[in-house]
C-alpha cells in the first residue's frame, strides 16, 4: 500500500523552461487578440495563479483580470469528476474577448465545465491557454487552443500546482513520486 504522506519530486520543466514558454505564449496571445482593445484574462484557481501572473506581464495589450475557483479534486490525486464553481467571475464578459488560463488540462471535466459556463455568457471571443497539457488522461472532450507543455501521465506539482496544498511554491514543475 502506498503512503500518500511520503513522496519525492522529481523535476520535470524548469524555472527557465516555464519562462522562456511564457514569453513564447504571451506573443502568441497578442497575436491572436491583435483586433481587440482590451481582453478579459479569466484564471482558474488556484492552480494558474503563477502562471497568470508571470503572463499577465508579458503581454503587449491592454488586459482585465478576473477568476473563477472551481473543484474537482480536493486533497486527491485523482479528479472526482463533479465540477464545483467556488468563487465566480465579478465581472460581466458578454460582448468581450477573453482568455481563459488554466493551469493544467488532465481529464478536461473542470475546463469544459468552466467553457460551458462562460459560453453560455456570450463572450465575444473566448480562447484557451494552458501550462501543461496531459492528453493522455482526457476524458472530455474539450481541448486548449495553446499548451505550453505536454506532459505524460504523471502527476505534477509546481508552479502553483498542489498536492494537498503543499508545493504550490516550487519555481518548477516536478512529478510526484510516492514512496511504498
Amino acid at each position: 500500500m502506498i503512503d500518500h504522506t511520503k513522496y519525492t519530486i522529481e523535476p520535470m520543466i524548469s524555472a527557465k523552461e516555464i519562462a522562456a514558454r511564457i514569453e513564447q505564449m504571451a506573443t502568441s496571445i497578442a497575436e491572436q487578440f491583435s483586433q481587440s482593445d482590451q481582453i478579459i484574462v479569466i484564471g482558474l484557481l488556484r492552480g494558474s495563479f503563477m502562471f497568470i501572473s508571470d503572463l499577465v506581464r508579458e503581454l503587449s495589450l491592454p488586459v482585465e483580470v478576473d477568476f473563477i475557483e472551481t473543484s474537482s479534486y480536493g486533497d486527491s490525486t485523482e479528479s472526482s469528476r463533479e465540477v464545483r464553481i467556488l468563487k465566480d467571475l465579478r465581472g460581466e464578459i458578454e460582448g468581450r474577448d477573453i482568455l481563459i488560463v488554466e493551469d493544467i488540462v488532465d481529464t478536461g471535466h473542470t475546463l469544459n465545465h468552466v467553457k460551458q459556463l462562460l459560453a453560455a455568457r456570450k463572450p465575444r471571443r473566448m480562447l484557451v491557454c494552458a501550462l501543461l497539457d496531459k492528453p493522455s488522461r482526457r476524458e472530455a472532450d474539450v481541448t486548449a487552443d495553446l499548451v505550453g507543455f505536454e506532459i505524460p501521465d504523471k502527476f505534477v506539482v509546481g508552479y502553483g500546482i498542489d498536492y494537498a496544498q503543499r508545493n504550490r511554491n516550487l519555481p518548477y514543475i516536478g512529478a510526484v513520486k510516492f514512496i511504498d
